[in-house]
């Protein structure tokens, strides 16, 4: 078992910089298992397939690094440069093929990735907790009528607000009227 994969992967690449493309295959098939979602395990894997001219399970294997990290480009770059350059040695069955919507998604992704909002600053000071637990009456109004706020006012005992809310609801949602209605008996006998 690897103690420290980081030391395992560094050893990789060495072997894949030294040239040593079967010794790291090697290496890397041993734990294949164990990698399974590891993007660096699959890149390292295709770069070794890479340097054998096995550039059909060298795809496979990079196809499965933009799956895991579809925002990280050097994955989708050795993807493209194999299509592009036409290095098959081998039958490629399946070969992805350059897709002008996937590549404007993934920049996409890239700059969403990258994206920050504005920061506002507040223009006034924060509403104190005394007055957001202060009731409002009941005859304020309510600027966004749910049933889920008229059964959170009834689960408080707000019934009257609670009212108010079906009321508008009716006049809202007809087709659930009924329902509405029967809510508002129920309240009404609660009072």
């Amino acid at each position: 078992m690897i103690t420290n994969p980081h030391l395992f992967f560094a050893e990789v690449s060495l072997d894949i910089s030294r040239r040593e493309f079967q010794s790291g295959i090697e290496k890397l098939e041993i734990y294949a298992d164990h990698f399974t979602s590891s993007y660096l395990f699959h890149l390292l894997y295709a770069k070794a397939l890479l340097g054998l001219n096995r550039s059909a399970l060298a795809g496979a294997s990079l196809r499965k690094c933009c799956s895991i990290a579809p925002a990280n480009q050097l994955a989708w770059r050795e993807l493209a440069s194999i299509q592009v350059s036409g290095n098959n040695d081998e039958p490629c069955i399946g070969a992805v093929l350059f897709d002008p919507v996937m590549d404007e998604l993934e920049q996409l992704s890239a700059a969403l990735m990258n994206f920050e909002p504005m920061k506002t600053a507040e223009t006034a000071d924060p509403t104190s907790i005394v007055e957001q637990k202060k009731p409002f009456s009941d005859d304020t109004a309510i600027a966004v009528p749910t049933e889920t706020l008229a059964t959170l006012f009834s689960a408080q005992g707000a019934y009257k607000k609670a009212i108010k809310i079906y009321t508008h609801l009716i006049q809202l949602k007809p087709q659930n009227a009924a329902h509405y209605q029967e809510e508002i008996n129920v309240l009404l006998d609660r009072l």
